[in-house]
């Protein structure tokens, strides 16, 4: 088993072969990683498995006449497991990581990977120079969204996510890395609530259980406190106010889209 499938077995993913789901892709892929609550350290017996990653669009349909569709999404099931792959453009997302979106760096750095080439690594090499304080936007607006979904549902998943994006913005803030897994931020960010090692593990029998026996406006004075710490990590923070990789990496873009051009036939010889 490799180091791969290890940690994918880890973080408790069905035991199903992806590799004929990927093979289906028409355009090259240079990685698929895990995404959602297996990425999280909060999964559910019954989570389904989100994949994300970036393919390659050919070069005619980036500079023809067409709108190039960018991004692609299939979902299928499969060994009775429910799974999404959702894939980018590279150009597209590049574009993503140079706008502050912390959600394409969890896919590109996520431990979780199912494909990858030598453009993936070195992709990844990138992204702590796109890194910024304003990326704290990104992980407060999450925290938002969701935290309005749990009001609104009353499941724990939601709330688990408004948590999870609050200690990744923060560690980021303070650390420069982008730690995406809930279990591990407890350990690393002081201001975490005791209380949600037990929420995690309420989790893992229910993708979409109720979080039931916790105070409403606890919660609430939590979250806000974490809102709280997160803006003054970002005031602290020593990440640059921009991303400095734009050229690099529309270098890099431009270079790996030529590496994957096909090669011309050879010319017959003349008789």
């Amino acid at each position: 088993m490799s180091e791969y499938e290890k940690r994918l077995r880890e973080a408790g993913l069905p035991e199903t072969d992806l590799a004929p789901v990927l093979a289906e892709e028409t355009d090259p892929l240079l990685f698929a990683t895990v995404s959602g609550a297996h990425l999280y350290g909060f999964p559910s017996r019954d989570s389904d498995v989100d994949l994300r990653g970036t393919h390659l669009l050919p070069i005619p349909d980036l500079v023809g006449l067409g709108e190039p569709d960018e991004t692609r999404s299939r979902m299928w099931v499969r060994d009775g497991v429910e799974m999404d792959l959702v894939t980018h453009d590279l150009r597209k997302f590049v574009r993503l990581m140079l706008r502050r979106n912390g959600y394409v760096l969890e896919q590109l750095l996520s431990p979780l990977v199912v494909r990858t080439t030598d453009a993936h690594a070195e992709l990844a090499e990138h992204a702590p120079s796109v890194l910024t304080s304003h990326h704290a936007h990104h992980y407060r607006g999450f925290a938002v969204t969701q935290w309005r979904l749990f009001e609104r549902t009353g499941e724990l998943k939601p709330l688990l996510y408004t948590f999870r994006a609050l200690l990744t913005g923060i560690h980021l803030m303070r650390s420069g890395e982008v730690q995406a897994h809930l279990p591990t931020l407890l350990g690393e960010v002081d201001a975490a609530p005791a209380y949600l090692a037990e929420l995690i593990e309420a989790k893992a029998d229910a993708e979409h259980g109720a979080a039931s026996g916790h105070d409403h406006d606890r919660l609430r004075e939590d979250v806000e406190a974490l809102h709280a710490v997160l803006e003054a990590a970002q005031a602290a923070s020593r990440l640059p106010d921009e991303a400095a990789a734009y050229e690099r990496l529309n270098d890099f873009v431009v270079r790996t889209r030529l590496d994957h051009v096909p090669s011309a036939p050879a010319a017959a010889s003349a008789g």
